[in-house]
This record gives structure tokens, C-alpha cells and sequence, in this order.
């Protein structure tokens, strides 16, 4: 079995637990594919007997996640859903449509979507239901973005199955570069850009399960980024200055990339510093930046907006 014939398929389900039986074309490109058994209940028996040896264990059910990372890059057509808007949907992120103009991502706190993932392995099929995740972002001078996806949900089957033969949006991701970053009012020069969705997943027991665990859900969030820019003299900016005070700064990427469909920008209205480190970046002096992302009007820390 080739480790790299391995196939991710993904689409939002009815009602939670529902098999959305995703087809070929709800196909997801994805990199750095891996899978493990959560939550994995083996009983022990500390039997009190004549001899030291242990009693065999007994399995007590188990989840599954399976993570990944995928290109940021749009539809190719402006108001069209790009290829990984099914995978945000189920790390809690709401969809906003405008028509032949744009589809934004941003939080929300209630109504979670799930989907249902079937993984192709060269020859074995796993359908896992249920699925709710996080994802964090990275964007790098010069390279294209990338999302890191991380789904918990309920084993359905596991098959020998052959494999399928997927269809992928077509789409080729743009580089980081052009992008007009800024923070507060601020355009600062930096190498890149990590956030973090923060997403706190339950996975709660449930003696009525086939599994023993009931529904997957996100209970919580805490949106984080941190870059690193070139360090200033105060009267540029007053990093410090702003630690000490609470301030919160709008963050803007800029839109990245140029042609119509394949353009996207992350925006984040309250970002405040939550911690500053010194840093070097061939001689010249920078900063660690790490961030909190605080809401403005409600459930609106981060927007990723495809136009």
C-alpha cells in the first residue's frame, strides 16, 4: 500500500451523524495527510489472582481525527465557494455568499455544520461522520498559504474499496506576495503571518453510543495570530506602548492575489499583543508579536474573504 494513493473526500452533512456520502468531485487536495485513533478506551482489569501477569484489556470505543493541510486559493470564479469552504464550515465558520462578488468565513457560536469524510488508502475506504475541527493559517513571504486542519468525529465503516478517481478545482494558488499587510494604522514589514481559529473541542461519553461517545462539539474558541516585524524606533510604532495599554489594532493582509476568483484577504477588527520577544532576521533587529484577536461587533475575530 503506496502511502502517497490516498484520497480526501469531504461534504456537509443534513444532521449531525448523517452520512453525506461525498462524491468524486467534492474531492479536497490536501498535504501532510495523517490519521489516528482519539480517545481510545482500553480497560484495564487489576484483578487481585495467584500470579503478576495482567488480564487482557477491554476496548471501550474510540474516535477518529484525521488532519491535513490545504492550499488557500479561490474557486476561480468570484462568489463561488472555494474548495476547502466545506472544511471551514466544520471548524465553525459561518458562509457568507455575495453572488458574482465574494464568499467570507468568519465565526460562529451556535448551529455548528459537521461533514462527513471518506479517506481513501489504496485500496481500504474509511467513511468517518460527525466531523467537527479546527484550522490555523499560515502565510509566508513568497510561498503559497496553507490551512492545517484537524477533524475529530465517528468511525462509520472501514472497507476494502478501490480507488476512486477524484476530481479537484483546477485552481492554482497565488503566492504571498503584493499584499499591502497592516496593523492599526501601521504597515509593518514582516515575514510572515500565523493564526490560529482556537477552537476547544468536546467529546463527551455516551453509554447509548455504538462507540461510547456522543456528539463532537465545539465549545469554545480563543483566535490567536503572531508575525514578526522589523522593529522600530517609537516614533514608527510604539510596540510596547501598546502592549501596556490594551490596545486593539484593526490586522489587515491586503488581498493576495490579483485575478478575479482567485484573490483572498484575512481580516481581524480587535487584535491586541499579548506577548513581544526580540528577534533577528539576517542582522536586522525584529519582534515576536504574538496576538490575541478580541470581537468588534460579535462573532467576527477573523474573516477570510475570497473574491
Amino acid at each position: 500500500m503506496l502511502v502517497n494513493r490516498e484520497i480526501i473526500l469531504a461534504a456537509i452533512e443534513s444532521a449531525y451523524i448523517t452520512d453525506a456520502e461525498p462524491a468524486a468531485t467534492d474531492a479536497i487536495l490536501v498535504e501532510d495527510l495523517q490519521w489516528s485513533l482519539a480517545g481510545l478506551r482500553m480497560n484495564e482489569r487489576p484483578a487481585i489472582r495467584g500470579n503478576i501477569g495482567k488480564l487482557q484489556q477491554i476496548f471501550g470505543g474510540h474516535l477518529v481525527n484525521v488532519s491535513f493541510s490545504a492550499e488557500i486559493k479561490g474557486s476561480g470564479t468570484a462568489g463561488t465557494a472555494p474548495e476547502i469552504g466545506t472544511l471551514l464550515r466544520a471548524c465553525g465558520m459561518g458562509e457568507t455568499v455575495v453572488a458574482t462578488t465574494s464568499v467570507a468565513y468568519s465565526p460562529v457560536s451556535e448551529d455548528h455544520e459537521s461533514i462527513s469524510i471518506y479517506f481513501y488508502r489504496d485500496g481500504k475506504l474509511f467513511k468517518i461522520v460527525g466531523n467537527r475541527g479546527n484550522v490555523s493559517m499560515a502565510l509566508e513571504a513568497g510561498a503559497t498559504g496553507k490551512m492545517q486542519f484537524s477533524f475529530t468525529g465517528h468511525l462509520l465503516s472501514e472497507t476494502d474499496a478501490a480507488m476512486i478517481t477524484p476530481t479537484y478545482d483546477s485552481t492554482v494558488p497565488v503566492a504571498v506576495i503584493g499584499a499591502g499587510f497592516s496593523i492599526g494604522s501601521y504597515s509593518a514589514v514582516i515575514s510572515a503571518l500565523n493564526s490560529d481559529l482556537g477552537n476547544t473541542l468536546a467529546t463527551p461519553p455516551d453509554i447509548n453510543a455504538g462507540n461510547g461517545y456522543a456528539e463532537v462539539r465545539i465549545t469554545s474558541r480563543d483566535v490567536i495570530c503572531s508575525f514578526d516585524p522589523e522593529e522600530t524606533l517609537l516614533a514608527a510604532n510604539d510596540w510596547l506602548g501598546d502592549l501596556q495599554a490594551g490596545t486593539t489594532m484593526a490586522l489587515d493582509t491586503g488581498t493576495i492575489g490579483s485575478t478575479a476568483g482567485n484573490i483572498y484577504q484575512v481580516t481581524k477588527p480587535a487584535v491586541y499583543y499579548r506577548e513581544l520577544a526580540p528577534g533577528d532576521r539576517d542582522g536586522l533587529r525584529t519582534l515576536d508579536v504574538s496576538c490575541g484577536c478580541a470581537e468588534s461587533s460579535g462573532d467576527d475575530e477573523m474573516t477570510i474573504t475570497f473574491t
